[in-house]
């Protein structure tokens, strides 16, 4: 088995921690992941691709190993955090990757790639939205509090915060629940439940209306640079709707759609079905 290293790096003085495996000289793949939980999302994926390419999976800041610096020291936005992205792709010397986001790493890669189209050669979106078709009603508290940022209605959002609210997004959708393995969700209840994690992803809640409003301007990158794109969505996510998924076909008509019957986390339950798909179309 090709072994996964685990290293970390300064980004803007910041450490970011990060999986990597495969021969670096193969396709590079850029792994981002999503809320809230970390590069440990891609460990099933990871053994099942790096026979084959460049495996990157970083931690973003405020998640997973990686620092999480005061709020009064780093802005938790998602600009932020695409642009610490870019830095470190940068500095491991990466001009060219496909990129696969998932949840809260697709609009940090969507900013990249409309930042650095000719860097980012394939994107595969796991669940990974850029349409307001795609958002579910479960939006509706953290609209409130774009809406109207108040005391009140930040406090109501901590319910996303606890540990039932972390299980039920592993389990929801999942036809046997008994697949689901509890290290994935155990330890990101470990990493919310620091102390200032909460503040940090209250803040990311708010500002994810930034990426809503930048869904026009995601859309017209697809529309004019035509990144190959495969979408292997959860059909049964309570977040993300199997129309945003296929709303991608509206921008780019020769994306590649693919539904799983699964959850929001899919690749706890289908990452071997999830990784022949993706051998497939970087193999195109």
């Amino acid at each position: 088995m090709i072994p996964v290293r685990y290293r970390t790096i300064a980004v803007d003085g910041f450490d970011i921690f990060y999986r990597e495996a495969g021969n670096p000289e193969a396709t590079h793949l850029l792994l981002l992941h999503g809320f809230p939980s970390s590069s440990q999302m891609f460990r099933d994926l990871i053994p099942r691709l790096a026979d084959r390419f460049h495996l990157i999976a970083p931690d973003l800041p405020g998640f997973g190993r990686s620092a999480m610096p005061a709020r009064d020291v780093f802005a938790y936005t998602f600009e932020n955090l695409a642009n610490v992205t870019e830095r470190f792709t940068t500095l491991l010397g990466l001009r060219q990757y496909s990129l696969y986001v998932f949840d809260y790493g697709a609009p940090t890669g969507f900013r990249i790639a409309m930042q650095h189209p000719e860097r980012v050669a394939a994107i595969i979106s796991q669940n990974g939205n850029a349409y307001e078709e795609g958002l579910s009603e479960g939006w509706d508290p953290i609209r409130a509090y774009w809406r109207d940022a108040t005391p009140t209605n930040r406090e109501a959002l901590r319910a996303f915060l606890t540990p039932e609210a972390t299980l039920w997004q592993y389990t929801d959708g999942v036809p046997d629940v008994t697949t689901i393995s509890p290290d994935g969700y155990t330890l990101d209840e470990f990493y919310l439940a620091r102390p200032g994690a909460d503040e940090v992803q209250l803040d990311l809640f708010r500002d994810y209306a930034s990426n809503v409003a930048l869904y026009p301007a995601f859309q017209e990158y697809f529309r004019q640079h035509r990144p190959r794109l495969l979408a292997v969505w959860g059909k049964n996510d309570p977040f993300f709707l199997p129309a945003g998924a296929e709303a991608f076909r509206r921008d780019i008509p020769e994306a590649d759609v693919r539904f799983f019957d699964t959850g929001h986390f899919a690749l706890e339950t289908h990452a071997g079905p999830i990784a022949e798909a993706i051998r497939g179309f970087l193999a195109e």
